[in-house]
């Protein structure tokens, strides 16, 4: 199986407009926030759904360092996951998804109840954790939010997005649910992968 999009190029910095951050005049703010086009093929048979993810694996393990004045976030600090889409119960006769429809800008407290391909499931991205102490954006944040890596952060983040062929139409997921669960429920039903990233930071010395 084989990914593909038309919205960046493979292993090159992702495009603002899919960003989620942006720097602005004074410091930094949201971006546009649109998810990007991608494109898959080369389908094993038996096929009966698709999952997607977008996963960020360098991520800072100490919050208190994000932002912070005057510091700079080592690229040795140990990193961990990041979710920013997990979509499932993806039919198995879709084979694309367009740039911009599932997300296109920033919603307060998350989307409710984001686009997707008909019959497909959207789960909590990761910003639910990170915005739960703040009562402006907190909530659930379901679908596509996209990459505002920390401005003091050393390392170059990459975005890998992953399409997952399955041997079952729904996964077996509550309907909140996390990328974890999900791919916890995906152990023993993968036929198949494809998977692709991009960068981005927001360090003007990265």
């Amino acid at each position: 199986m084989h990914i593909r999009s038309n919205s960046f190029q493979r292993h090159q910095p992702l495009p603002v407009e899919l960003a989620a951050g942006q720097p602005t005049a004074d410091g930094f703010g949201f971006a546009p926030n649109r998810n990007p086009h991608l494109a898959w093929d080369d389908v094993p048979a038996g096929t009966k759904s698709f999952a997607l993810l977008c996963v960020d694996p360098d991520v800072p393990t100490v919050p208190e360092m994000v932002g912070k004045a005057g510091v700079s976030i080592p690229v040795d600090q140990p990193r961990c996951d990041f979710i920013h889409w997990v979509m499932v119960d993806i039919p198995a006769e879709v084979r694309e998804i367009a740039a911009g429809a599932c997300s296109d800008g920033i919603v307060p407290h998350g989307k409710s109840a984001p686009a997707g391909p008909a019959g497909s499931r959207q789960g909590l991205n990761d910003y639910t954790g990170w915005f739960a102490d703040d009562p402006t954006m907190a909530g659930d944040w379901y679908g596509y939010d996209g990459a505002f890596p920390p401005p003091n952060d050393l390392r170059l983040h990459r975005y890998f997005f992953r399409v997952f062929a399955l041997d079952i139409e729904r996964l077996p997921v509550p309907d909140r649910f996390t990328g974890a669960e999900a791919m916890a429920a995906m152990h023993g039903h993968i036929l198949a992968e494809a998977a692709t990233y991009a960068t981005y930071t927001l360090n003007p010395d990265v």
